[in-house]
């Protein structure tokens, strides 16, 4: 390499690698569908300096790794999924110091029929999509990221805005009842890979997010700022789940605002609380990183 010169970022993968696994238990069928990224960081950079490929391993290699392995281990989450490909990467390659692994999770759920559940038949449901990030280096513990995305919510009441900074560029009155609606991105990290039910982890998040910004069936929970319901969500995640170190969560504003319909004198309304514009762009967007201080009270 030229001097002066020195890698910042260097590695290689397959990207958008699509797998469904069907896992059969008599008339029973279960499915998983995911998308598998992989990259690599080789221990020499002479692939690039001068093209010199006998390190590489190819990556359409990479890509049949996640069919082989999905066949010979089968598919429980996709944080099992991605720590037993870059352990396999690791394990298999000596000329490969670093890999990553990221999985995104489709949302298929099992159809009920005439009240009962489906023993092969699928539907589609967006409602969350389950991502998550392995990064592993040669001789280090792995980090695991899970991530939510695409997680939109909304409620008619119980949420305000007031009191904000007034000055010259201020517009927006205060909101003392307004629409709060939102699409959640989450994402937390582990203290570390022992022992960590990822399955009951998931299912608690996604509690903890409805508990903080619906509350309960009869009389929800109030929000005096998308700030505070971003800050109740990622305490309660980190109270209720030790194993999880660090947690973000990104709640963009969608805005619906009521329709002035006092300008039509002889068919409008002089007050208007059920007819709202819906305005997706701008948005406010509230994000925020909360972790522990102390890691070793995280420990389990």
């Amino acid at each position: 390499m030229e001097e002066g010169l020195e890698w910042v970022v260097r590695g290689y993968g397959k990207s958008s690698v699509k797998l469904l696994y069907v896992r059969r238990e008599g008339q029973v069928h279960s499915i998983k569908e995911y998308e598998v990224d992989t990259q690599l960081t080789l221990a020499s950079d002479k692939d690039y300096l001068v093209g010199d490929n006998s390190d590489v391993v190819a990556t359409d290699s990479q890509k049949n790794t996640v069919y082989i392995l999905a066949k010979r281990y089968g598919v429980t989450s996709p944080e099992d999924f991605a720590l037993l490909m870059t352990g396999h990467f690791l394990e298999k390659y000596s000329q490969v110091t670093a890999t990553s692994v990221a999985v995104r999770e489709y949302p298929w759920q099992r159809q009920v029929i005439d009240g009962r559940a489906h023993n092969h038949a699928f539907v589609f449901c967006p409602e969350v999509e389950h991502t998550c990030t392995v990064s592993r280096k040669r001789g280090e513990t792995p980090e695991i990221w899970t991530g939510l995305e695409g997680m939109r919510l909304l409620k008619t009441t119980q949420s305000s805005f007031v009191n904000f900074v007034q000055d010259e560029f201020r517009s927006l009155p205060d909101q003392e009842d307004r629409i709060f609606s939102t699409v959640i991105s989450a994402a937390w990290k582990y203290t570390d890979i022992e022992n960590i039910d990822f399955g009951k982890t998931w299912i608690t998040v996604i509690k903890v997010i409805k508990d903080k910004f619906s509350g309960s069936a009869e009389t929800g929970i109030y929000s005096p700022s998308v700030q505070n319901t971003v800050y109740m969500i990622m305490r309660d995640i980190l109270v209720q789940l030790p194993e999880v170190l660090q947690v973000r969560v990104t709640m963009p504003n969608k805005h619906y605002f009521n329709v002035d319909l006092s300008k039509f004198q002889s068919v409008g309304a002089k007050v208007n609380n059920e007819v709202f514009l819906p305005v997706d762009k701008p948005s406010g967007n509230i994000t925020g990183t909360l972790g522990r201080k102390d890691l070793t009270k995280a420990k389990l």
